[in-house]
């Protein structure tokens, strides 16, 4: 991907996410037909949704709940890259008060100020929003027990950047939750197109074999990816359903073609890994 595409995707990207922070939309990579409870606000708990505000939980853009994933005990610091509206960041707050710490990060200026709004009303202070991409991490080497990530990871146009600077701010022994949407084998570029504009997500979904590969490359260890939701032939038909006015929706035989060609191609799945250390 030249610079010049990178900057376009990450533009897209923001202007996406400005435009859900300004007015609630459907979840970022939560399809029609989706098994209840896997994506978005549907996988945070009662207990969970009381504990934040409404305007973090109706913005919750992701595709499953890292903050659960990741285990986290009180005393550590968190820090979840695309932190949208805030509600993992808050979450995770909690969970490791008092003397925790967690921090969001967001390169969309209306999701920072939606985030901070939600931060007040929910009266949470040890946590901090911070202005920035999740390949240049504004915060100092080792600097972080756990990092998580919410359905963001795939809409980066660089993902190995991505992954170097999560181990970086790790501190040794330090963990990776995350949740994303991940493909379960190589797709032609129409193909990726396609499920950006049928999932809303932005950017292509690395491959599984090539998500592990670049977390090794990094300097991972212990991965694992644990499937979470495959998008099958009927989920994908109601998705094609849902954007049939679309002029860029394949139609008739190319429709049918198309979801044969997609159907169990791409999942949504947890990932875990750690920085080695004590």
């Amino acid at each position: 991907m030249t610079t010049q595409d990178a900057d376009q995707l990450r533009e897209a990207v923001r202007a996406r996410y400005a435009a859900a922070a300004r007015s609630v939309q459907t979840p970022c990579c939560s399809p029609a037909g989706a098994t209840e409870g896997v994506f978005g606000r549907t996988l945070y708990g009662t207990d969970e949704a009381a504990a934040v505000p409404e305007g973090a939980l109706a913005v919750s853009l992701g595709c499953g709940n890292p903050t659960l994933l990741a285990e986290l005990r009180p005393g550590e610091v968190v820090l979840d890259l695309g932190s949208g509206g805030g509600i993992d960041v808050l979450l995770s707050a909690r969970r490791v008060a008092p003397d925790g710490f967690a921090y969001g990060l967001d390169m969309t200026p209306e999701m920072l100020d939606l985030a901070r709004r939600n931060q007040a009303e929910a009266g949470v202070t040890n946590a901090e929003f911070l202005a920035g991409t999740i390949e240049a991490v504004p915060l100092p080497d080792g600097s972080v027990d756990v990092i998580i990530s919410n359905c963001v990871v795939n809409l980066s146009p660089n993902k190995p950047a991505v992954f170097r600077e999560a181990f970086r701010v790790l501190r040794p022994g330090g963990r990776v939750a995350i949740s994303d949407v991940v493909a379960r084998r190589e797709l032609p570029a129409s193909l990726q197109r396609l499920v950006g504009l049928w999932t809303g997500c932005v950017a292509g979904a690395l491959p599984e074999d090539a998500y592990r590969r670049e977390l090794e490359l990094a300097g991972f260890v212990g991965i694992e990816i644990t499937p979470t939701n495959v998008y099958d032939r009927d989920g994908l038909t109601r998705m094609a359903q849902e954007v049939a006015d679309s002029a860029d929706a394949p139609r008739g035989d190319d429709l049918a073609a198309t979801i044969a060609a997609l159907d169990g191609a791409v999942m949504s799945a947890y990932i875990r890994a750690a920085r080695p250390g004590p």
